[in-house]
């Protein structure tokens, strides 16, 4: 089964739309409520899954997701960094430590290259309201080595 799995991902990777010059397909995250969110996959060799259980501008501060894909890096420690862009213009950066290798905080903490990462549940973040405008969200994950995890390019609509 394992050789199985090898040789479909090796096609899936030959096959992707990275390996014939087009990007991943655009997806939905929410639409509703006067929001609009949807992302690209950034990582030429692979696409993931992202939703979220909300679509408002007012966010609660338990906001539940689902994220799924499969490691192509070891994640001992795993970083998340998010940069906010209106009208070409730098509004937030963050850094989040996901993992750390004294502190995990997920499950999935500690996963080897090759495995499955899903996650249901949910996220703290602070209960704020998105103002009406378009953003731009460069999201990363990425490892000790600072190896790219997933990353995603996302718009966010607020009207």
């Amino acid at each position: 089964m394992e050789g199985v799995t090898a040789v479909l991902l090796l096609a899936w990777t030959l096959i992707s739309p990275s390996s014939s010059g087009k990007a991943w397909p655009t997806h939905t995250v929410c639409r509703g409520g006067n929001l609009e969110v949807f992302y690209q996959s950034c990582d030429p060799l692979q696409d993931f899954g992202f939703s979220v259980d909300q679509c408002s501008k007012h966010l609660k501060s338990n906001l539940n997701i689902k994220l799924g894909f499969i490691l192509r890096e070891d994640i001992k420690e795993l970083f998340l960094d998010i940069a906010l862009f209106t009208k070409g213009s730098s509004i937030l950066n963050f850094s989040y430590p996901i993992c750390e290798e004294d502190l995990p905080k997920f499950s999935f903490c500690g996963r080897r290259k090759g495995e499955h990462i899903y996650y249901a549940g949910p996220i703290n973040n602070p209960g704020l309201e998105i103002l009406e405008g378009e953003y731009q969200v460069l999201l990363e994950l990425y490892n000790e080595n600072r190896a790219t995890v997933a990353c995603a390019n996302a718009t966010v609509i607020c009207s």
